[in-house]
């Protein structure tokens, strides 16, 4: 492309053969908070597919810690590649209707879930809380001087992160991968007093694709181009999305000559292997 502008990727998929991405930023400190406070077993919640649900078997297991899954179900699919990794890894797993699911930020259905794993550290679904936020500031942290930092968003944990890390001057972009994701802009600033207060930062909510977990044929074929020509990998629910966003925006002419873009890599490719089993690609 002749548009004058340079594109580096920040490979945060390649962090770790199973707990990849943002996930692992996100886990980091959300370990560390459970070992100081002497919980030895993690509950969260995730969709059967569910990336969070990979990482936090896998940490489980690297880590020797006894993991839960409350699952959306209502029933479990033992042929489901994310599921039965989590199996192996040892996960209890805990199907759910999908009523039940639903809340899971509730106060009361928390406190007693608190009661029914007295020893466990609860986490949010996707891994989003304060605590995330420090795994993914030190991401920030660690990328080269740029103009723009554009990032996949789904529960707004990275994008708070990149906002409290990155220089006031750079530019972050967040593209929503899900339909109607307005409200993430009041979640992301009730996490993040700087990004209540920054103005350096926006959430991008026309690229959803059809919402959460859909993709259009153009998506996934740009991904395949992706990987041919430039030899990145990616799937079509997080990262694909992002970097398809950020292509059209290029052609849109959106960055300045000159601009030095950083498209973070969240990882997720584990989600391939579900959308196979699902016959989606």
């Amino acid at each position: 492309m002749k548009k004058k502008i340079s594109l580096s990727v920040k490979r945060d998929d390649q962090l770790h053969p199973l707990i990849s991405g943002n996930k692992w930023r996100k886990l980091k400190y959300n370990l560390m908070a459970m070992q100081a406070q002497g919980k030895t077993e993690l509950v969260t919640f995730g969709g059967a597919f569910s990336n969070h649900i990979h990482a936090c078997a896998a940490a489980g297991k690297h880590f020797n810690i006894k993991t839960h899954g409350i699952i959306r179900g209502p029933e479990l699919d033992w042929q489901n590649p994310t599921l039965q990794f989590a199996k192996q890894c040892g996960m209890q797993l805990h199907p759910v209707t999908r009523l039940e699911y639903r809340e899971r930020q509730n106060p009361d259905y928390l406190a007693q879930l608190q009661a029914r794993f007295p020893n466990a550290y609860i986490l949010p679904e996707g891994g989003t809380n304060k605590a995330a936020l420090q795994g993914c500031c030190e991401l920030a942290k660690s990328l080269p001087q740029a103009d723009f930092v554009i990032c996949p968003t789904g529960s707004g944990g990275t994008l708070a992160g990149l906002t409290e890390g990155c220089d006031n001057s750079t530019q972050i972009l967040g593209v929503a991968v899900l339909k109607q994701a307005e409200y993430l802009i009041n979640e992301i600033k009730s996490l993040s007093p700087i990004a209540a207060q920054q103005q350096n930062w926006q959430l991008l909510t026309q690229f959803h694709d059809g919402g959460y977990g859909k993709f259009s044929s153009e998506l996934w074929q740009f991904c395949l181009m992706m990987q041919s020509q430039h030899q990145l990998p990616l799937e079509p629910i997080y990262s694909g999305k992002m970097m398809y966003a950020l292509w059209q925006l290029i052609e849109q002419d959106y960055f300045p000559e000159g601009s030095r873009i950083i498209a973070i890599h969240t990882g997720g490719l584990q989600g391939l292997d579900g959308l196979r089993y699902r016959q989606l690609i």
